[in-house]
């Protein structure tokens, strides 16, 4: 095996381990060097979600810092970055200062003697949404079965979910154990809680999640009806209701943290 079917194997089973653990990541590719430079093209690089390089090579200090805050934006909007890191009197000569971003390309300085031009693809590989959904309802079994489709994980009980950084908890109980659920569901601290039933209904559920206990902030958290109002009347449908509330909820939540 040349050293770098042994580097590529070994960029693969770290990155396995990652997605296994459902942390995010990102890959660095050179794509293209001009000047003297320690990398060629083809190096790649496996950044954790703190930017520090775990496996492989992409030069020494030189483009160091500027893979890091590539990787750190590709991973926190999930959109590639391609950034070119070049010394000072080239970025001028194209018009161009540090930081500045042209037709999908960021420019960063190249501070090192060796004066070269380094340009880098970062990756982002972000974990599938976590979707827990408790309770063997219709709406239950419909919405387990469409998830996937929209690129969620689905797992059916919060006590066989793995932590997660983003998960999404809907309770399709349906009179079946719809308090117990919710104390559960409530005591893992998700990021999103939703409960299929009205609003009447919840607000007795309510009440007696406070006298057990249960603090007020976390009641509230809960969406309650869950969905969007879609006039839904099938499983089916208020499945897709729900999950369509998910979606706008995961994309909200990309914009307040690239905002």
């Amino acid at each position: 095996m040349t050293p770098t079917e042994v580097l590529s194997t070994d960029l693969a089973e770290a990155a396995q381990e990652l997605r296994a653990r459902d942390e995010p990541f990102a890959f660095a590719t050179i794509v293209r060097t001009a000047g003297a430079t320690a990398a060629k093209p083809g190096a790649k690089a496996l950044l954790s979600a703190d930017g520090t390089i775990l496996q492989g090579w992409l030069g020494g200090r030189c483009t160091r810092g500027a893979v890091k805050r590539a990787a750190l934006e590709a991973l926190k909007n999930g959109v590639p970055q391609l950034v070119s890191v070049a010394p000072e009197d080239l970025l001028a000569v194209k018009g161009v200062m540090p930081g500045d971003e042209v037709d999908g390309t960021r420019f960063a300085r190249n501070g090192c003697p060796s004066r070269g031009t380094v340009d880098i693809f970062i990756e982002p590989c972000i974990p599938t949404p976590q979707l827990v959904v408790m309770g063997a309802s219709p709406v239950a079994q419909a919405l387990s079965a469409l998830a996937p489709q929209f690129h969620w994980s689905v797992t059916e009980g919060i006590a066989e979910a793995k932590p997660h950084p983003q998960q999404f908890v809907v309770i399709a109980t349906q009179g079946q154990g719809d308090l117990d659920a919710l104390k559960t569901a409530l005591a893992t601290n998700p990021g999103y809680v939703a409960f299929v039933g009205s609003r009447k209904k919840y607000a007795a559920l309510a009440d007696k999640l406070i006298a057990a206990g249960v603090a007020q902030t976390k009641v509230d958290q809960v969406q309650a009806p869950a969905g969007l109002d879609l006039g839904a009347v099938t499983p089916e449908e208020i499945a897709l209701s729900i999950l369509a509330q998910l979606v706008q909820e995961r994309r909200a939540a990309v914009k307040q943290t690239n905002a």
